[in-house]
C-alpha cells in the first residue's frame, strides 16, 4: 500500500515538474515580447521627440524667412533717393543738413554691413546698374525743360512719387500738350526707376510704392 502511495506521489511530482518545464518557454517568450514592446515604445517616444524638434526648427526657419522677406530698408532707400534726385536736379551743393543726414545713414549702414554676411553687405551697396544710369540721364535732360514750370506752379509733386499738371492757364494748346508729354514721360521713367531700385536692393515688388513715397519727399523739396 505504501509503495503504491509513494509511486503515485512520485508521478504527481513528475507531472508538476513537467508542467513547470513546459511553461518556462512560454514565460521566456512573454518576457521577450514585453521587453521588445517596451523598447519599441521607447523608440517611438524618441522618434516623436525628434520629429517635434525638427518641426520646431523648420517653423523657426520659415518665420525667419518671412521676416527677411518683409524687411524694408527705409534708411537705405532714403539715402539712394537723396543721391539720385540731387544728381538729376544738380543739387549736390545744396542743403548741408540733408547731406549730413545721408552721411549719418551711410555710417549706420557701413556698421551693419560689417556685422552682417557678405550677401547682406552686397545687398546694401548694390544700387546702380546700366538701366538706372540711363534713366537718370533721361530724367536729368528732361528736368531742364520742366524746371521753369515748377516756378510757375504748373507742375506739382505728389506724395506718391509722381508729378502731375498744376494750373496751366496762360499756356497755348501746343505748350499744354508738350508739357503733358513731358509729365507722362517723366512718370514712366520714375516708375521704371523705382522698379530697378527695388531689384537692386532685393525689395519685393509689392513694396515699390514705399520706394516711390520716399522719393516723393526728395522730389517735393524746393526747386532751385
Amino acid at each position: 500500500m505504501n509503495t503504491t502511495v509513494n509511486t503515485a506521489n512520485r508521478h504527481s511530482k513528475e507531472r508538476k515538474v513537467g508542467l513547470i518545464g513546459q511553461s518556462l518557454p512560454y514565460q521566456f517568450i512573454f518576457h521577450r515580447a514585453v521587453t521588445a514592446n517596451v523598447r519599441t515604445e521607447g523608440k517611438m517616444r524618441f522618434l516623436r521627440k525628434r520629429f517635434w524638434v525638427a518641426a520646431l526648427i523648420v517653423s523657426l526657419g520659415f518665420f525667419a524667412c518671412v521676416t527677411i522677406n518683409i524687411y524694408f530698408p527705409a534708411e537705405k532707400v532714403e539715402s539712394v533717393a537723396g543721391e539720385i534726385v540731387d544728381d538729376i536736379r544738380d543739387r549736390k551743393g545744396g542743403e548741408e543738413g540733408a547731406s549730413q543726414e545721408r552721411e549719418s545713414s551711410s555710417l549706420r549702414e557701413s556698421v551693419l554691413a560689417f556685422f552682417c554676411s557678405h550677401a547682406m553687405a552686397e545687398e546694401i551697396t548694390t544700387i546702380s546698374n546700366p538701366t538706372i544710369r540711363e534713366l537718370k540721364n533721361k530724367m536729368k535732360n528732361r528736368y531742364r525743360q520742366m524746371k521753369p514750370y515748377y516756378g510757375k506752379e504748373m507742375l506739382k509733386e505728389g506724395d506718391n512719387g509722381y508729378v502731375s499738371l498744376g494750373e496751366t492757364k496762360g499756356l497755348g494748346l501746343k505748350e499744354k500738350r508738350d508739357l503733358k508729354n513731358l509729365v507722362d514721360a517723366e512718370n514712366k521713367n520714375r516708375k521704371e526707376l523705382y522698379g530697378e531700385i527695388a531689384k537692386a536692393l532685393k525689395i519685393e515688388s509689392g513694396q515699390v510704392n514705399k520706394i516711390a513715397e520716399i522719393f516723393a519727399k526728395e522730389w517735393q523739396k524746393p526747386v532751385r
